[in-house]
């Protein structure tokens, strides 16, 4: 999503697969990383869903990257593949300290100049 805000100009329209209602769960990576040493070091077994508790339409997504960017740009939805629209599956929590950071939070570190990184 980064990518295509960068990439286009004022006036331009991004594509957006779906309806935009998809949802997403996003977790900065330190937090995940921590999650992670976490469960390495606890007793759970078993499925574990490891990410924040905020979720995020993919709509909400474009129109908070378009925002950060600055730019005069729409979003056009298509047809396309659109993944789960929810998936909240039972999950174990960790004790200790959860996943703070999601789309609005700690992210500022991520953000630069991307726009011409190869996709993939």
């Amino acid at each position: 999503m980064c990518r295509k805000v960068a990439q286009a100009q004022d006036g331009d329209n991004i594509e957006v697969w779906g309806d935009g209602g998809a949802v997403r769960n996003f977790t900065y990576v330190d937090d995940m990383v921590e999650a992670i040493y976490l469960l390495t070091q606890s007793d759970l077994e078993g499925a574990v869903n490891l990410g924040g508790e905020e979720y995020v339409t993919v709509a909400k997504l474009a129109q908070t990257v378009i925002e950060i960017s600055g730019k005069d740009v729409g979003i056009e939805y298509v047809e396309g593949p659109v993944g789960v629209a929810a998936l909240r599956a039972v999950a174990k929590f960790l004790q200790g300290p959860q996943p703070g950071a999601g789309l609005g939070g700690q992210g500022e570190p991520a953000r630069g100049d991307r726009a011409d990184a190869p996709l993939g």
